[in-house]
């Protein structure tokens, strides 16, 4: 077991840097999904943020349901879902619009984690090949015998490779799950503001 272990770490670091490539093109893919995702809903959201308090504190709430019709952000979508049941008194219609938010949020956040995961554990496996490098360049060296310091720093700053691509992986996919977490949040904000004035509203319609 000890020599199959010796063995592994012998061959060195160049193998991770294939898994940090498939990494970094994985976490491209999900930063251009969720891009596109965010893109298509939030000028929506800022249109309804501006004109739904209107609309509900005059009582239309018949042209709220059909501004909603075929919205595809979350503030839509959850005030799709109250207005479908403005019938339920005050707690029943609060846990439907509680409900939406949280399946809108859950939308929002698909993929998210890859990110994060990524932002966190990206040097850590671009460190473990650099080390599996060094392993290797000093076990050259002690083959090589004469060769002095040379094949050692060659082989030290090659492994050095896989720490800094590592780290190029990192550092954009916590930006971008910092950004996204931004924008679910505003979003969020958004419709809780949205869904607190129906609430609101439709109870003084029942008064």
């Amino acid at each position: 077991m000890l020599q199959t272990i010796k063995a592994f770490a012998l061959l060195g670091g160049d193998w991770v840097l294939y898994i940090l490539l498939g990494l970094s093109l994985w976490a491209v893919a999900v930063i251009w999904n969720r891009f596109l995702h965010f893109r298509a809903k939030e000028r929506e959201g800022e249109v309804l943020g501006g004109q739904v308090p209107d609309l509900l504190a005059q009582g239309q709430f018949q042209k709220v349901t059909k501004l909603v019709e075929k919205a595809v952000s979350p503030e839509g979508a959850i005030l799709k879902a109250g207005l479908a049941n403005l019938s339920l008194k005050t707690e029943g219609l609060d846990r439907v619009l509680e409900s939406s938010r949280l399946n809108e949020k859950m939308g929002m956040e698909r993929n998210l984690l890859v990110l994060g995961t990524l932002g966190n554990n990206a040097p850590f496996i671009g460190l473990f090949g650099t080390v599996l490098g060094i392993i290797k360049a000093f076990n050259d060296l002690a083959i090589s015998g004469t060769s002095g310091p040379t094949i050692v720093m060659r082989g030290v700053s090659e492994a050095l490779v896989s720490t800094a691509v590592g780290l190029l992986i990192a550092i954009p996919a916590v930006a971008a799950y910092n950004y996204f977490q931004g924008k679910i949040k505003r979003h969020l904000s958004n419709a809780e503001r949205l869904s607190n004035l129906l609430v609101a509203y439709s109870a003084k319609t029942k008064e």
